[in-house]
């Protein structure tokens, strides 16, 4: 038995998130992990010199994160906030079906223990680098931003707090 559905694909917070960590790149590139990369970290049959435009990442994404949200569908057994449902289809984005599918988040929030899944996410912020596990910084804040929004629907407000954006420009003296 699948969550229940809601009514919009996805929530918007996760898709803002899931662009904010991604970035957006019309060329092809090797993401840390040395995976070719292009969009908003678009992966499947991706090559080095391949471009795109910005309509098209747009696509990509909205159908990589269907994807994502149909995996979350089809694993959790219990009903789902749309924040909840987002941050797990943002997890599942960026580190694929498989290893949800087989991780202590996905059986304590099946087992009814939300609280102890949302303390998973945290674990999740290694990649492999040149051959060896490496925590990577960008990793570690996607999984902060992904609790939040587990926990507290919230996305926007906290990154704003994160990473503020200049409120004056100085100019240079004459």
């Amino acid at each position: 038995m699948g969550a229940q559905p809601m009514p919009d694909p996805i929530c918007k917070a996760a898709i803002e998130l899931v662009k904010h960590f991604e970035g957006l790149s019309l060329d092809a590139y090797l993401c840390p992990a040395g995976i070719p990369t292009i969009g908003y970290g678009h992966t499947a049959g991706v090559s080095l010199g391949q471009r795109i435009t910005a309509e098209k990442a747009e696509a990509l994404l909205a159908d990589d994160l269907a994807a994502a949200a149909a995996a979350v569908d089809a694993l959790v057994t219990v009903p789902l906030t749309g924040g909840q449902r987002g941050a797990l289809a943002s997890f599942v984005f960026n580190l694929g079906r498989g290893n949800f599918q087989s991780s202590t988040l996905l059986k304590r929030l099946n087992g009814g223990d939300p609280e102890g899944a949302a303390g998973e996410f945290g674990r999740w912020v290694n990649a492999t680098v040149q051959g060896r596990k490496t925590k990577l910084p960008g990793l570690v804040k996607r999984r902060e931003a992904e609790t939040l929004l587990f926990r507290r629907n919230l996305f926007l407000t906290r990154m704003a707090a994160a990473d503020p954006m200049p409120q004056a420009v100085d100019t240079p003296a004459a």
